[in-house]
């Protein structure tokens, strides 16, 4: 994507006014959305976007900036003004470039090209006809399919000159259900890191009948009671607490900043001893993975907490210089026009011993989270909001009555504590994660777990 000796160009123009560290990243990504609605298409849309992005280091100071003319010159105009945002001698650099070829973990078969629209128009009309057909109640439907392929190359004046190759696709289903006065909705969003060779494999209308089933259960649903209560969140993507409310409170921009509760707790116990955690970005195309970081180190399966104890952070390169730590291959970006900070990957709790069954029938009155939704969360003290998008009442050790609005408030650190029973069914569930350094695929995941207590939200009143 570029020649060596442009690229070695460019880092001494960068460092010239005495940056001791600068990178180069380069991005080609193509896209292509198709939406449809009622089962009729509304928008076809495709896009090429390319850009380069120039950053440089001075010990723990930065320097960022990007442009979409990737001509010599104008790079070397790039670089040079960004420069002048340091003042300071400059270093002794001989560039040893080596154009490194990493093993691609993640393999992508069927390319989004390779595939005709009218082939991804049937995929929606399908999701489309299983929604609908679901019930009277299921009023309006809108599917979309996503599909992304990025060309990436990272080089900078350590002598790294890597490049990368990464795929994604994505199908979007959303459901309206309506009775009376009352309207409510459910969105699913399936999605896959690597070739279009998943589609072949995703029950399409058995994930369209769900969110069908999920709406129409939503929409007879009782209001949700208010106070104290054991809550029981369900895997897949009820990881989405721990990643929210513990998750970016590892990440080295909170953490170097003293902006998290969880800095300087390596070694502490921060959560129940039933709880581990990983962020692994190494897993086979999964939607948060990749070969390499924004910075070009390979990722890797980072431990977190095990049984309870704080054992790590994500790192990237700047972060590990403000905290004197080795970066964690986390480094992340959306895309060229963003540094890279430290982000997560696929974050996840590990699973326990205990089974689901055991799970609900130990828990005589409390909240079963079916499905989440999204939420607030404040890093710096970890205080969380979130919202519940299916529950249920749990009665006498059995699943009750569906209730809606339910709203989970606490705190992430006291959370952790207060999980008293893992389940053994862990699952993962994707999700799109925004932060400084943009929006980035993730994956988020639990087994079953159980909150000893928690403050719910509702309009139900006493339970």
């Amino acid at each position: 994507m570029i020649k060596k000796s442009v690229a070695e160009n460019i880092i001494y123009a960068a460092l010239e006014t005495g940056g001791d560290f600068a990178e180069i990243f380069i991005e080609d990504k193509r896209n292509s959305t198709i939406s449809m609605i009622g089962g009729v298409v509304e928008r076809a849309l495709a896009g090429r976007d390319y850009g380069v992005g120039i950053r440089i280091l001075k010990g723990e100071y930065s320097v960022y900036a990007f442009t979409s003319d990737d001509s010599e010159s104008n790079l070397l105009k790039v670089a040079r003004a960004a420069a002048q945002a340091i003042r300071s001698n400059p270093i002794n650099l001989t560039l040893n470039l080596q154009h490194t070829i990493i093993e691609n973990k993640h393999p992508i078969i069927v390319t989004p090209d390779s595939i005709a629209k009218k082939q991804k128009v049937e995929w929606l009309r399908r999701a489309h006809l299983a929604a609908s057909s679901y019930d009277s109640v299921i009023t309006q439907t809108t599917t979309t399919f996503l599909d992304t392929i990025k060309d990436i190359c990272i080089v900078n004046s350590e002598g790294l000159f890597v490049e990368d190759r990464r795929a994604y696709n994505r199908m979007g289903i959303s459901v309206i259900a309506e009775s009376g006065n009352e309207r409510e909705s459910t969105n699913v969003a399936p999605g896959y890191y690597g070739g279009l060779e998943y589609m072949e494999t995703l029950d399409i209308e058995g994930i369209a009948r769900e969110a069908a089933r999920s709406a129409k259960t939503i929409l007879f649903a009782d209001h949700a009671p208010s106070g104290n209560f054991p809550v029981v969140i369900d895997n897949e993507f009820g990881g989405v607490i721990f990643h929210e409310a513990c998750g970016h409170g590892l990440e080295s921009h909170a953490v170097a900043r003293k902006a998290s509760v969880f800095a300087d707790k390596l070694g502490e116990f921060v959560a129940s001893p039933l709880v581990t955690a990983y962020d692994d970005g190494t897993l086979q195309n999964a939607w948060g993975s990749l070969n390499i970081d924004d910075e070009g180190m390979k990722t890797q399966k980072n431990l977190l907490i095990e049984n309870g104890i704080l054992k790590g952070y994500l790192i990237d390169k700047l972060g590990g210089r403000k905290m004197n730590m080795s970066p964690t291959g986390s480094g992340r970006r959306e895309s060229y026009k963003y540094a890279p900070t430290s982000r997560m990957n696929n974050t996840f709790i590990a699973p326990g011993k205990s089974t689901p069954e055991e799970i609900i029938a130990s828990t005589e009155l409390g909240i079963y989270a079916k499905y989440m939704d999204g939420g607030s969360v404040n890093p710096t003290t970890s205080d969380y909001n979130f919202s519940v998008s299916e529950g249920y009442m749990i009665r006498n050790g059995k699943i009750a009555e569906p209730i809606k609005g339910a709203a989970i408030i606490g705190k992430g650190i006291d959370t952790l504590k207060k999980i008293d029973m893992v389940g053994n069914n862990l699952g993962l569930g994707i999700g799109m994660c925004g932060a400084s350094s943009g929006t980035v695929p993730v994956t988020v995941g639990q087994p079953m777990i159980r909150v000893s207590e928690l403050t719910i939200g509702g309009r139900g009143g006493e339970a």
